[in-house]
């Protein structure tokens, strides 16, 4: 099996070309991903859980994909996820997932694509990064959420060598318009020995 798709996504540097290969690698995404032991849903699903153990509260799942993510939300407890991804395809995969309530499109270039105050929880989970979502993708998930919100998300270890990634994080934090409730290294992609940051930030 190649892992041409994993690979060639850290290289991505435009959101249309992020589009194009997410579209195009739809089909194998699971196993690629899967093959490498891909720890990082999981991780952000139980982080959130240890902070919302809340299995009605609807959450959305920013960035979904095939749906790898939504299923870690619901095996951890959460039964109301709501999904959106620019990548139709994707969006194919998570709904064979049978874990989401609704799942919807958008337009990648839509400056405004969420609707303000509609979740009391956003995950974000292997979407914000190198080759993925651009750094105001943060800012954008955390005005979308109420004051007491939370947003739980990951960063992996190439974003994570971005500091204009950290950075956005941080001025949220030293500006008092957020708080950092949970933060823990650990296993992203095992087989690739890559690791990952999973954080839960409050909006305040």
């Amino acid at each position: 099996m190649s892992d041409k798709y994993l690979k060639d996504a850290y290289g991505l540097d435009t959101p249309e070309a992020t589009r194009t290969h997410y579209q195009k690698w739809a089909s194998s995404y699971d196993t690629e991903v899967g093959s490498h032991g891909y720890a990082t849903p999981g991780r952000v699903a139980e982080a959130l859980w240890s902070q919302m153990p809340e299995p009605q509260t609807p959450v959305l799942d920013y960035g979904c994909g095939t749906g790898l993510s939504g299923k870690a939300l619901h095996d951890t407890g959460f039964q109301v996820i709501d999904g959106v991804d620019p990548t139709p395809k994707m969006l194919e995969g998570a709904a064979a997932k049978e874990v989401y309530r609704n799942l919807t499109t958008f337009e990648i270039t839509d400056p405004e694509p969420l609707e303000q105050d509609a979740y009391k929880a956003i995950t974000a989970i292997g979407v914000i990064g190198t080759g993925a979502a651009p750094p105001e993708t943060f800012d954008l998930l955390m005005k979308a959420l109420p004051k007491g919100g939370l947003l739980a998300f990951s960063f992996n270890d190439h974003t994570l060598d971005d500091p204009s990634f950290t950075t956005r994080l941080n001025d949220w934090l030293d500006m008092g318009a957020a708080r950092l409730l949970f933060r823990e290294y650990g296993p992203h992609l095992p087989g690739m020995d890559l690791k990952s940051d999973v954080y839960v930030v409050e909006k305040t």
